[in-house]
């Protein structure tokens, strides 16, 4: 997406070893930051509960973003399939 002045960046809490691994086998091409505290997760509202056959914890909720330059976020989305992203984002840019 950089053709049109678009930098994508992954944000999850897992350690930079893990990432790294994670972005080697999917092969990203765009940089991957870790918040092991959840500090943006929660900030970005991509924090709270969850819950898998009924039983209801706390964790990411898969959510992408599209932000301008002066970090106004312009468009949010949460529960965003991985294959849906770019898709979603090419329609709020075009």
């Amino acid at each position: 997406m950089n053709k049109i002045g678009i930098a994508a960046v992954g944000i999850s809490p897992d350690p930079p070893d893990k990432q790294m691994k994670f972005d080697l086998k999917y092969k990203l091409g765009f940089p991957l930051l870790s918040d092991p505290d959840n500090k943006v997760a929660k900030a970005y509202g991509a924090w709270g509960e969850k819950s898998m056959y009924g039983k209801k914890y706390e964790g990411i909720i898969r959510s992408s973003f599209l932000i301008d330059e002066r970090a106004n976020v312009l468009q949010a989305w949460y529960k965003v399939k991985p294959d849906d992203t770019v898709p979603l984002v090419m329609e709020a840019v075009s």
